[in-house]
């Protein structure tokens, strides 16, 4: 069966059709569905619908007005080992946080509309239509800023006018990306973590008073710790504000992100093995397979507080943990807030055949609540049953004939490649390809971009205070994207 394209558009560019492009089937492999996906046109653009107000963060000084389950143990048990790899298939390696955000609420509306986006300019303080550029005449190259030891994240430090870059062993450094420099180490837990397989310091988050890292004990279970600010460097206050208990070696998921409402995203995997024998994706009542939204509260009586309008926290409908803000996922490797819209991006690793990306709309509550799919789903395809209810389509799929292990970025919000602006730009563990999709048209519009991560492994994303992107590979480099 050839390959189909359905709800989207790809362009040729010097004489090839775009690589990787997959709707339902492969268009390398060319093989057909197993299901029926084929009768409804997708992927598409979502639409927006109304939702309720979202909750708030209250003064992260005050103590929590809900009770807080920090559960410090797991039920879950192991029923079998797995092989567990950085760079094996589909055994993923291990989002930045933006410093300042300005959402607006009704800039998808104005997108469908214009051909743009509406989006912030800090410089007036008010909110602009910028139209987005033509992804497909951007000519872009990567341009080695400085290498280190296996580099996995990167975050802004409101307050600071260096980065921060955490490498998987533990360290988290100052750097001058300007002069490709380390200026100072300011975190360092290598002798709390190990670095092999899927396991390390895989995340990080900065607000302007707190670090948060995400990282994998010696045990091999997930923690996320607070560790207070004092100027550009750490003072001596830390707390534990998550632990679970991770039942396999891989998995671990490990991002962290600030959301335009100021919360903390957390994103776990399903905890490992294969096809999530925990069935944890559909299982509200673990954090496994989830995405949570907390407010943390690192020096008040609870470490953090519950958003009162997440799925399950009190006073809401159904039964399943309170920290949860959305479930479904396998192992999502980056998640991202656009910066101008707000909309949040998740990359989520595929099991046996596809890999996925998903947009959940700030309109529409950011996700708030969605099924992601898995184990049900994998990608656009049935994988052990059908779509659950609040079942959130990926917005993008391809093929694991096409790489095999996706690697989630951002929208592009910077100033130095205009035809850039306004794509989603990510790419894959294995081949190191780097990728854009484009969804303003009201159409979902994908392209390779023609660069390629030097050394390979492309573990990781980053976004400046400028919203220019720079990628990092596991095997040390970190590069910024520019225009060629």
């Amino acid at each position: 069966m050839p390959a189909v394209k359905i709800g989207l558009r790809m362009r040729r560019l010097g004489g090839m059709l775009a690589a990787g492009a997959v709707v339902a089937v492969s268009a390398v492999g060319g093989g057909c569905a197993a299901d029926d996906e084929l009768s409804t046109p997708r992927p598409t653009v979502p639409t927006v619908k109304p939702v309720p107000e979202r909750a708030q963060p209250a003064d992260g000084n005050a103590e929590a007005d809900q009770t807080a389950d920090a559960e410090r143990t797991g039920d879950e048990q192991p029923d079998r080992d797995t092989p567990a790899g950085a760079a094996a298939a589909n055994d993923e390696p291990a989002g930045p946080a933006d410093a300042e955000w300005t959402t607006a609420s009704e800039g998808q509306a104005d997108a469908s509309e214009t051909g743009g986006t509406t989006s912030a300019d800090p410089g007036q303080g008010g909110v602009t239509v910028r139209p987005d550029g033509d992804m497909f005449a951007a000519d872009v190259a990567l341009q080695a800023v400085l290498t280190l030891d296996e580099p996995i994240d990167m975050a802004v430090a409101p307050g600071d006018d260096l980065v921060w870059i955490a490498e998987r062993a533990g360290r988290v450094s100052r750097v001058d990306l300007e002069r490709g420099a380390v200026v100072e180490t300011i975190l360092d837990i290598g002798a709390e973590t190990e670095a092999t397989g899927e396991r390390g310091l895989l995340g990080i988050a900065v607000t302007d008073r707190w670090l948060y890292a995400n990282f994998t004990d010696l045990a091999g279970n997930t923690r996320v710790d607070a560790f207070e600010r004092d100027g550009t460097g750490l003072g001596g206050h830390r707390r534990t504000i998550l632990f679970q208990t991770q039942p396999f070696s891989n998995h671990n998921g490990g991002d962290l992100a600030i959301g335009p409402d100021g919360f903390l995203y957390v994103a776990f995997g399903d905890g490992g093995s294969g096809g999530d024998p925990l069935n944890a994706g559909q299982d509200p009542t673990t954090w496994l397979g989830a995405v949570l939204r907390i407010e943390p509260t690192p020096d008040a009586a609870e470490p953090y507080a519950v958003p009162t309008d997440n799925p399950f926290a009190a006073g809401q409908d159904g039964a399943g943990r309170p920290e949860i803000f959305l479930t479904g996922v396998r192992n999502p490797w980056r998640l991202s807030f656009d910066r101008a819209t707000g909309d949040l991006w998740i990359a989520d690793v595929g099991q046996d055949a596809y890999e996925e990306v998903t947009v959940l709309l700030a309109a529409n509550g950011g996700g708030l609540g969605a099924n992601l799919g898995w184990r049900l789903r994998e990608g656009l395809h049935r994988f052990t049953g059908d779509e659950p209810p609040n079942h959130a389509d990926p917005v993008w799929e391809y093929s694991q004939d096409d790489g095999c292990s996706v690697t989630g970025g951002y929208v592009y919000r910077g100033s130095a490649i205009e035809d850039l602006y306004g794509a989603y730009v990510f790419g894959d563990y294995c081949t190191s390809r780097l990728w854009a999709l484009q969804i303003s048209t009201g159409e979902v519009e994908f392209r390779e971009l023609g660069a390629e991560v030097f050394g390979g492994s492309l573990a990781s994303f980053g976004e400046d205070a400028l919203g220019e992107l720079y990628v990092l590979s596991l095997n040390g480099t970190v590069a910024r994207i520019v225009p060629r």
